[in-house]
């Protein structure tokens, strides 16, 4: 065990601290396993309904990366918020909610919620299907809806660090000396984490630019005969790499590359991972307190402050991206009216501006109904036309005809559910990674007034963060 943490010890009842121990009589982990051998005196054994206990104990500075990247555990996991104030990493699972059936998981994520009642600062991590339907082989190990409680957590908040483990009874009362050799176990390395990538071997594009062309001009066509305005056409770049990759190495490079995005990284098995650094929320709940963003609309930033305030104008005033954005913020507009007592939307676009790149952007939020579920406004929320099209049903039974693979996470609600919270981004600017096979996943916004030509320079240009810290040109 590493002496080197200075550990908090809680009451197990009350939940407040108590005076802390002295860093060189017990480290964090020795903590933890200190108050897990408390439990099998405290906690009912023939209790049926099952019961969250969250284990805490606080830590000096702990790199989150070389953390997650030295543990020995299949299932991993990081959220990072696009404010930056604060990071999670995890490993192994203390209880999931997993589905590989098509539908909408309304039950289960009513059961998660159930279970965080006991423990208001637990979450349960993961994400949705773009579309419900059956998973191909890729996306398989992270079915139709995949949420985990991680067994144990490394939880960053500004300066404050703490190590968490969860434990979920009375399913793990047969487990805790497993659990505490787990706990045992972890390691805590003194080093960042480095390295760098090799060159790939092949690239290939799904569809090629030819096909690419004949799809984006049959839309083009579509949308003067029939009542369908924009649809979100996607690609897949497809990378080979002489070794495969580090998956937590290229999670730290794209959080260092794109500072003001969600950052969200999920292992559900060693060798398979879905990673994206993404600046779309889809929502952020605070209690009844809902607050959505429309975004659309892409340009990459300026090299000089002149050329960016040009660039800004003209997305401003762009009459294509313009009406692209309203069916965005209409959408969610109409789609959050139901479910809210009181809403307030941006009237205008304004600019989100980032560190490479610049979006049309609208906030629409309120006060949700009292029986507002989190199951309730993925139903309703997702996909917006910012990554489905408009109007939805029409826009996703198009997209479902004309992409030639399978959409997987990408562009589906990644996120986290708390008792009192919930907070979900869209997995655009994402990537599988398969071993050795990286498949990067972007897509364009379609309306009349599009060109072939411009939206394939468009997702290169929005997979550049990705091939940039490849090492690749863009």
């Amino acid at each position: 065990m590493d002496n080197r943490f200075v550990a908090t010890a809680y009451d197990l009842e009350l939940r407040v601290p108590v005076l802390p121990y002295q860093p060189e009589v017990l480290s964090p982990v020795a903590n933890l396993y200190k108050q897990i051998e408390r439990l099998s005196d405290e906690i009912p054994r023939r209790r049926k309904v099952l019961r969250l206990v969250r284990l805490e104990a606080q830590a000096p500075e702990i790199d989150v990366f070389s953390w997650l990247s030295a543990q020995g555990q299949n299932q991993k996991l990081f959220w990072g918020d696009r404010d930056r104030k604060g990071r999670v990493a995890a490993v192994g699972v203390a209880h999931a909610i997993v589905s590989q059936a098509s539908g909408f998981p309304f039950r289960r994520m009513a059961e998660a919620q159930r279970l965080l009642k006991s423990e208001p600062s637990a979450r349960f991590y993961g994400g949705l299907r773009f579309e419900h339907t059956v998973p191909d082989e890729e996306w398989e190990p992270f079915g139709q809806f995949s949420f985990f409680l991680p067994r144990f957590e490394v939880i960053q908040e500004g300066e404050s660090y703490k190590l968490v483990c969860n434990l979920v009874f009375p399913t793990d009362f047969d487990q805790l000396e497993s659990i505490k050799a787990e706990l045992s176990a972890l390691t805590f390395p003194e080093t960042p984490l480095t390295g760098h990538f090799s060159l790939p071997i092949s690239r290939h594009n799904e569809p090629n630019e030819r096909a690419w062309q004949k799809k984006i001009l049959w839309l083009l066509d579509t949308f003067s005969k029939e009542e369908l305005h924009k649809v979100v056409l996607a690609r897949k770049a497809v990378f080979r790499f002489p070794e495969p990759l580090d998956p937590v190495l290229l999670l730290k490079k794209l959080y260092e590359c794109k500072p003001d995005c969600f950052h969200f990284f999920f292992q559900p098995d060693i060798g398979t991972s879905f990673i994206a650094a993404t600046p779309e929320r889809l929502y952020g709940r605070d209690g009844q307190h809902i607050l959505s963003e429309a975004v659309a609309g892409t340009r990459p930033r300026g090299q000089a402050p002149a050329q960016d305030a040009v660039i800004a104008q003209e997305l401003l005033h762009s009459e294509k991206d313009l009406r692209e954005h309203n069916y965005v913020r209409t959408s969610i507009r109409d789609a959050l009216s139901e479910l809210c007592d009181n809403l307030q939307t941006d009237e205008e676009a304004t600019l989100m501006t980032l560190t490479r790149r610049m979006h049309l952007y609208a906030r629409v939020e309120g006060t949700l109904k009292s029986n507002v579920r989190d199951a309730d406004l993925l139903r309703v929320l997702h996909p917006t036309p910012a990554v489905g099209g408009y109007p939805t049903s029409e826009a996703v039974s198009t997209i479902a005809a004309l992409e030639p693979f399978d959409r997987g996470w990408y562009a589906g609600p990644i996120g986290w559910i708390g008792a009192k919270a919930a907070e979900f981004a869209v997995g655009i600017r994402s990537g599988l990674l398969r071993r050795d096979t990286l498949s990067l996943y972007s897509g364009a916004g379609i309306v009349l007034g599009s060109t072939p030509e411009d939206e394939w320079a468009e997702i290169e240009q929005k997979i550049s963060d990705f091939l940039e810290v490849l090492g690749l040109e863009v």
